[in-house]
């Protein structure tokens, strides 16, 4: 099959807000060496897309002009020499940090992320490296199979990497409905833990209860909601958190907690101040707070066993054509959704 000379990506032209969202024509590449061509069916988008977008997300970002957008699903159409047994029409996720192989940040190379440090993938082509690619399990759409190199890898690395590693009868709360919290309930009950979930939504906590949760808080209606945890807990508090308030949320998820319990932290979606009540709270109930951020190829690989194990189906929220990317944003923006919100390129 002959390969197309161009395609339609999307780049930031500047760091002004993804409302700046433009189309462009660009050459395809064939691959070369161990490279990969993969045609792009579907891009997942992350809340750091946003902050790319604007100028304030806080790891390096190459200059403008930027093809945003780190997740993505596709069909392999042409493959390097050396690129292993990939083959034409193979199902694929690509890492969105391709340079991570394994071990952790501190062992790794400097890892460049895809849609920051490196050339994203709101694009109908692109190139990865083969070692980055993992197949698609035969259960999942492309839509559904793009939600998950980034939010649930990140799930994943919280709850099974670390000193403690999440077992059986555990106690996860999670935080909200966002790609990264019902991932992490999905995943958890796949091992066999006990999760707590919250939301201000009655609608999103009877979706979550209908993928298994077992516990449902509204904290709208219990603003300490903490205390509704402990009660669920009888007084013991979770073995996890998966962290993605941050100042709005930490001092309740420490008290939320048992002794010697896991805080994982992931985002900072909750504007408020900290007290020295944390650290208190912390060194007496002896807490480990881990910043997570992504995970590693190997992580990746691993995760997609429990995922194609378990016939785990990531919780799309809303799928968007490829011309109605800005509006996929303006979705995403508002923080209405759960799960995530997926752009469909082709």
């Amino acid at each position: 099959m002959s390969l197309p000379t161009t395609q339609k990506q999307y780049v930031f032209p500047d760091f002004n807000g993804f409302r700046n969202l433009t189309l462009r024509d660009a050459p395809v590449v064939a691959p070369v060496r161990d490279e990969v061509l993969v045609r792009v069916h579907a891009v997942s988008l992350n809340y750091r897309d946003i902050l790319v977008s604007n100028g304030t997300y806080p790891r390096p970002v190459k200059n403008t002009p930027l093809v945003p957008c780190a997740d993505m699903a596709g069909e392999v159409v042409a493959v390097g020499p050396d690129a292993g047994s990939w083959k034409a029409g193979d199902r694929v996720i690509a890492s969105p940090t391709p340079s991570f192989t394994a071990g952790t940040f501190r062992d790794a190379a400097p890892v460049a992320d895809y849609g920051a440090a490196q050339e994203g993938v709101l694009t109908e082509y692109k190139i990865a490296p083969a070692h980055s690619l993992v197949a698609i399990p035969e259960h999942l759409s492309y839509e559904e199979a793009s939600t998950l190199p980034a939010a649930p890898l990140t799930s994943y690395n919280a709850l099974f990497s670390g000193l403690e590693p999440l077992k059986p009868g555990d106690f996860v709360l999670t935080l909200g409905t966002g790609g990264v919290s019902i991932s992490a309930a999905q995943l958890a009950l796949a091992a066999g833990a006990k999760v707590i979930l919250t939301s201000s939504s009655e609608k999103k906590l009877e979706v979550a209860r209908q993928l298994g949760v077992q516990y449902t808080i509204n904290y709208k209606e219990s603003p300490e909601w903490h205390e509704e945890v402990l009660k669920i807990t009888g007084g013991r508090g979770v073995d996890h958190v998966i962290e993605v308030g941050g100042m709005g949320t930490l001092l309740s998820s420490i008290k939320s907690s048992a002794i010697g319990a896991k805080i994982h932290l992931i985002g900072f979606l909750a504007e408020g101040q900290l007290s020295s009540e944390v650290l208190f709270e912390t060194i007496v109930k002896t807490l480990t707070l881990r910043g997570i951020l992504i995970g590693s190829i190997a992580q990746l690989r691993e995760m997609m066993r429990i995922v194609e194990s378990a016939k785990i189906k990531p919780v799309v929220d809303k799928v968007f054509t490829f011309d109605k990317a800005v509006e996929a944003f303006e979705h995403l923006e508002k923080h209405l959704f759960m799960g995530k919100v997926v752009v469909r390129v082709s």
